[in-house]
């Protein structure tokens, strides 16, 4: 597997990202209607990641972008992770987890402080990752906050206490 670091309107996340809108809508009836931009994704304020398997075809992608403190919950200093996702063919092969320490160690040398990670019921591959990967449940952020079925995760990326809910 190859990862890279891409732009995220780049053809190819373009179209994995097509995949995982398809894969909301069979979840839970509807895309993610997060606003979400290319430019949210850039150096130093972000990084978008897609894995590659040996044919050049992407079978992963993730990405986290800056976040401060505001209506929609975010702390100062956050980075939240974004479009995680893993084909099928390609998943049980450990890309989420290796696309999540990058994404961590990348918002770390960036100087962000916590990474956080909204998902849904829907996803217990995702909150799975999450939890075996020292993520802990948080106060609800992001656009579906008022969500019963969402649910919210955080880690620190600097060596203060974590944050509980």
């Amino acid at each position: 597997m190859n990862i890279r670091s891409i732009p995220y309107d780049h053809p190819d996340a373009l179209k994995l990202d097509e995949e995982v809108q398809a894969e909301y809508v069979v979840r839970y009836g509807e895309g993610d209607a997060t606003p979400m931009d290319a430019a949210h994704f850039a150096p130093p304020h972000g990084l978008y990641l897609l894995a590659y398997d040996m044919d050049g075809t992407p079978v992963a992608s993730g990405g986290w972008r800056s976040q401060e403190r505001g209506e929609e919950g975010y702390e100062d200093g956050d980075a939240e992770i974004k479009r995680m996702f893993v084909v099928r063919a390609a998943r049980g092969r450990g890309l989420a987890r290796r696309i999540l320490a990058a994404l961590e160690e990348s918002a770390r040398e960036a100087g962000r402080v916590r990474m956080v990670a909204e998902t849904g019921l829907e996803q217990p591959e995702a909150i799975g990752l999450y939890t075996s990967s020292g993520y802990a449940p948080v106060t609800k952020f992001g656009l579906y906050r008022f969500e019963e079925t969402s649910r919210c995760y955080a880690k620190p990326l600097t060596d203060a206490p974590p944050v509980r809910p």
